[in-house]
């Protein structure tokens, strides 16, 4: 397959530049896996298409303030450096921009000295090892110092850090949110919950891919970068025992769907595990455990297209996302939600 059989035509205005004022007020795709049939409500609406017994699985992973903006030691030049990975201790992977004016040994500064960086090692495919040094404790110096990680589409000021987390965010870790979750607010939560929906919180750390446009043409030869995950034996155990009695399991997020898919059996369980996953799924792949996606709308020719694609087919998907554009939804990190079942 051709990574150009992902394209579609999308109009600049309709990429959303800030998050609504009301999470669950976001418009609501529901898109028929098998039949590709559309169905435009509201998020809120959500309840009406979960059934009791459902499992919904979220991932509690929360983004870091990981774009910093200092000045190389000796020259004063403007340096951008985006952490993208913790390694052990003060290392990190990052991308740095411009990558001409970091290279190996080169130091930067942030805050006035608050915060130092010394760039170790070039790891390939723009990837720079950096060291840090400080006084203190690093992450309240990233909280004060960092920016959050919007993506290159938003180029709106964020005025809230806090409505580029989900309300449910809990384990530091992200380079960017899982969008598909922005939408659900306490109170949505609940009242899922009391319908007797189990609700499994599962984390996946966002890290490169989600920067990285798709650069080959066959897309059997991109290659994703590996994320850490985990699922402990609460989740795995939700998740169990929705698929033994028959009832579905729908995943909130392409970055959910990856970590399920990657620890499930053929036989669709899920044993507690931790570990990374660079798992690709595009057309053709069969999926082991989920049975419902709750996603966002995504760029054109990326990898999550293709997942989403893989999930309903790529017609009806391609279809949807004209509808969409007929109808004018939002798209992208901030914009609407599509309820693929």
């Amino acid at each position: 397959m051709k990574t150009s059989d992902f394209y579609y035509e999308l109009p600049k205005e309709l990429i959303a530049q800030d998050p609504l004022e009301d999470r669950s007020g976001s418009r609501l795709m529901v898109l028929g896996r098998e039949s590709g049939e559309i169905e435009h409500r509201h998020f809120r609406d959500i309840t009406d298409y979960l059934k009791p017994g459902d499992c919904l699985v979220i991932n509690d992973t929360k983004v870091i303030p990981a774009r910093l903006h200092g000045v190389k030691e000796g020259t004063g030049a403007h340096i951008e450096v985006l952490l993208l990975k913790r390694r052990e201790g003060d290392q990190w992977e990052a991308l740095t921009k411009p990558g001409r004016k970091s290279g190996k040994g080169v130091r930067i500064d942030f805050g006035d000295g608050l915060l130092k960086c010394e760039v170790m090692d070039d790891l390939g495919d723009g990837i720079k090892l950096v060291h840090f040094e400080y006084e203190g404790i690093f992450e309240e110096i990233l909280d004060r110092l960092g920016e959050m990680p919007l993506p290159p589409y938003i180029t709106h000021r964020l005025k809230d850090k806090g409505r580029y987390q989900t309300v449910y965010a809990k384990y530091e870790g992200s380079a960017a949110a899982p969008t598909a979750g922005l939408h659900f607010t306490p109170e949505l939560l609940e009242e899922i919950r009391g319908m007797g929906v189990n609700i499994a919180s599962i984390t996946l750390h966002v890290g490169l891919g989600t920067f990285r446009p798709v650069k080959a043409d066959v897309i059997e030869e991109h290659h994703m970068h590996s994320e850490f995950y985990i699922i402990n034996d609460e989740a795995a155990a939700m998740i169990n025992a929705a698929k033994e009695s028959g009832n579905r399991v729908i995943a909130v997020g392409t970055t959910s769907t990856r970590t399920l898919e990657s620890a499930a059996g053929e036989d669709g369980r899920i044993a507690p595990v931790s570990g990374w996953t660079d798992i690709f799924i595009y057309p053709g792949y069969r999926f082991k455990c989920i049975d419902g996606l709750v996603t966002n709308f995504h760029l054109p020719e990326s990898t999550l297209v293709m997942l989403v694609s893989a999930f309903a087919g790529r017609e009806n998907i391609l279809n949807a996302y004209r509808t969409a554009v007929e109808e004018k939804y939002r798209f992208f990190s901030f914009g609407d939600a599509m309820f693929i079942l």
